[in-house]
């Protein structure tokens, strides 16, 4: 990765895409390593991490990994995601996180040199365009080695720089050391949902509004 020492740097982690991504590639994330990582190579300003929870649940099982990120360094937005059932019958769920990414990466833009985004999701790529006019590198994090890739051609092409995250499994990946594992299966991944990121259905998501 081409980081240089003096750089201010904020992270935007899509939580259910980098875990999707990490999932595809058969390791999981020590969140308190990748902070670490990146706090070696600049001046780490900020770490945001999205995701989209059931608020209805009795138990989340993203609820340990939020607490844990809230605790030790990351800034965390959430919004609850929207649950229906479809025509077939079956519970889908719906918690796009984009505009929500977007706009805080935009506000941060001027104090910061280098964006770096977990996320693979093309939608992203007018973004990366954008912080890229007010002078500002943006490295993308995702990987082409999964079945199928998660990184869209087009953000990894508008990206300065395109780090694939199986370089970064030794950097990032949890120690088989007994530490409590750090990751936690996204509300989209539940296997009693299906997950719909349709941009068309998105808008009327109270976040949206």
């Amino acid at each position: 990765m081409n980081f240089y020492p003096q750089e201010r740097i904020a992270l935007f982690i899509d939580g259910a895409n980098l875990y999707s991504a990490a999932r595809g590639l058969n390791f999981d994330i020590d969140y308190k390593r990748l902070l670490e990582l990146f706090r070696s190579k600049g001046t780490l300003i900020r770490a945001f991490y999205y995701t989209a929870l059931l608020e209805d649940q009795e138990y989340s099982p993203l609820r340990p990994l939020i607490d844990w990120l809230d605790y030790n360094g990351y800034s965390v937005v959430t919004k609850p995601a929207k649950e229906f059932t479809d025509a077939a019958g079956r519970r889908r769920v719906k918690g796009n996180m984009d505009i929500e990414l977007a706009i805080d990466a935009m506000e941060m833009a001027p104090n910061i040199d280098h964006l770096v985004l977990f996320s693979g999701d093309g939608d992203f790529r007018r973004l990366v365009d954008a912080v890229q006019r007010k002078g500002k590198r943006v490295t993308v994090i995702s990987t082409t080695r999964s079945q199928p890739p998660m990184i869209a051609d087009e953000l990894r092409r508008q990206a300065d720089q395109f780090v694939e995250l199986e370089t970064l499994r030794n950097g990032i990946g949890r120690n088989q050391d007994g530490r409590p594992q750090q990751v936690s299966r996204p509300v989209e991944d539940d296997d009693d949902y299906d997950y719909e990121d349709d941009d068309e259905d998105d808008a009327d998501l109270p976040a949206r509004a």
